[in-house]
């Protein structure tokens, strides 16, 4: 599982022009891709990770913050640059298999106590949002211990 979470202090996500998910406070946008291997396990080490990593103002999580997530589901986070100029998707997880991993992660976030709003799996979203620092960081389950 890869995810790039931005601070942010505004973000809103747009579906065919109707907003679906949107950060009303300061908090993170979290752009989620799922592999063929990931499982639940896989989505709470993630999960956790990002819910106490200490990135936002005063080096504070987001969990003491009580911040807002926007959680996005984006299959090209596993997209292979390596040979020729067409990406290659193949360490994406077909949808069948990365819905409902996305959709335990957000569930499991908000066990953990996070106020998360969503895009729309499988959809073309259009997603907006003012990048507080700039702050960036990518999470990646193989590299998570």
């Amino acid at each position: 599982m890869r995810a790039v979470v931005q601070v942010a202090s505004t973000a809103h996500v747009e579906v065919e022009g109707e907003v679906v998910g949107q950060l009303d406070s300061p908090g993170l946008v979290i752009l989620l891709g799922v592999t063929h291997d990931d499982d639940q396990r896989t989505a709470r080490k993630v999960a956790e990770k990002i819910w106490h990593l200490r990135i936002m103002d005063e080096e504070t999580s987001a969990a003491g913050n009580n911040a807002p997530l926007l959680v996005i589901s984006q299959f090209t986070l596993y997209g292979s640059v390596r040979k020729g100029r067409r990406p290659s998707w193949s360490d994406a997880a077909p949808g069948p298999v990365s819905e409902p991993l996305y959709e335990y992660f957000v569930a499991y976030l908000r066990e953990l106590g996070a106020h998360v709003e969503t895009g729309r799996f499988g959809a073309m979203m259009d997603v907006s949002l003012v990048n507080n620092g700039p702050f960036t960081v990518i999470v990646d389950s193989a590299d998570l211990a």
